[in-house]
């Protein structure tokens, strides 16, 4: 079964438009909708924003039966390797905002006891290009943190999906993670950029999502 953890209901609603929905449950105060759609048993969570959510969001279809966790979402791009409103298949995660390293000289990201500060995610047989993640407790133009996710290796940045991966990881269990862009860096404000793009960027992903959920198991 495929439990499909994303942020807002304005993302979710690319896949709750295409599902049969049977029933809707109240797991850790977040909605979960059970039902179909392309011939999979689906849970979608409206987990709510930033990485805390998200990972509640992911223990909430886990505990009730998911075996592969799906992340989708709008994202902003950090450099060059990624367009305004093109759609990413994640290949590794990082949170950008967990740092260790005055306690023991890590990486920024590096997760006590992991010795690596990316996490790797699932790849199916999907024809997207691949780019790595960055996520983060923080929505802003701030040129610091560009600077950091750059220097890390990211192309996008997000506020849920390293800590999706984090869980699933720990709970031995699949996480693929889709990104659409919605803001690019250096193209003036994130906020007036994902306001006006938000919709493009989620029509551009809804369209990939009759090839993807077939191919999650």
């Amino acid at each position: 079964m495929i439990g499909a953890v994303i942020a807002m209901d304005s993302e979710a609603e690319a896949l709750l438009s295409q599902m049969e929905i049977k029933n809707i449950l109240t797991v850790y105060g977040k909605p979960v909708y059970c039902g179909t759609a392309f011939g999979k048993d689906i849970l979608l969570c409206v987990c709510g924003v930033g990485k805390v959510n998200a990972a509640a969001g992911t223990c909430a279809v886990l505990g009730k039966g998911a075996d592969v966790v799906l992340n989708f979402g709008v994202a902003g791009g950090l450099d060059e390797q990624t367009q305004l409103a093109e759609v990413y298949l994640i290949n590794r995660a990082v949170q950008y905002d967990f740092d260790l390293t005055q306690l023991n000289g890590g990486a920024i990201g590096t997760l006590d006891g992991e010795t690596e500060n990316f996490l790797p995610l699932y790849l199916p047989a999907v024809d997207l290009p691949r780019r790595a993640l960055g996520s983060g407790d923080r929505f802003n133009d701030s040129p610091a943190d560009h600077a950091l996710l750059c220097s890390l290796g990211a192309h996008i940045r997000d506020m849920e999906g390293a800590s999706i991966a984090q869980v699933c990881k720990y709970a031995g269990v699949p996480c693929v993670q889709i990104k659409a862009i919605s803001d690019t860096y250096g193209s003036g404000s994130t906020t007036e950029q994902y306001k006006r793009n938000l919709s493009r960027a989620m029509l551009n992903l809804k369209a990939y999502l009759q090839e993807i959920i077939p191919a999650l198991g």
